[in-house]
């Protein structure tokens, strides 16, 4: 790895962007979405899972992806070699929601596999190309997580 890439991982590992990440997230709830849904051209969405030990409800801003009626994530912590612990909680419970501007919506979350996984790839690293650095970032595999409506 380089060491731009050595870099970029360094700072995915740092502790900077769970504050960033706060801050995101009061400013998205404290405006309705006007401030933090869209940043360019990437749109956000807030991810509430419960904590797979504690049990206690964390949100986290993420960057999603519209994929007709799903909502399309990607698990790629910054290219760190760990996974994001909102994935680690929506693995041991997939019930969630999301909020997408001051609308809240029960979702359940699963991984994407196979041909879905191959179809949505390309279109989430032209979306965010910093998905594709992330990739060569880490050994892991990053989870492509798809979110569902709950019925």
């Amino acid at each position: 790895m380089d060491a731009k890439l050595r870099l970029l991982k360094a700072m995915g590992e740092s502790g900077m962007w769970k504050g960033i990440g706060r801050v995101h997230t009061w400013l998205y709830r404290a405006t309705g979405g006007r401030i933090g849904h869209t940043a360019g051209h990437l749109t956000n969405l807030l991810l509430t899972t419960k904590g797979r030990r504690s049990g206690t409800e964390r949100t986290v801003a993420l960057v999603y992806m519209a994929d007709g009626d799903k909502w399309i994530l990607v698990a790629s912590n910054g290219g760190a070699d760990r996974h994001p612990a909102w994935w680690l909680n929506l693995k041991g419970d997939p019930h969630a929601s999301i909020e997408i501007g001051s609308k809240r919506i029960n979702v359940v979350g699963r991984e994407s596999q196979g041909e879905e996984r191959d179809r949505l790839w390309p279109l989430l690293t032209r979306y965010n190309p910093p998905y594709a650095i992330y990739k060569q970032m880490t050994a892991r595999r990053i989870p492509v997580v798809v979110l569902e409506r709950q019925q």
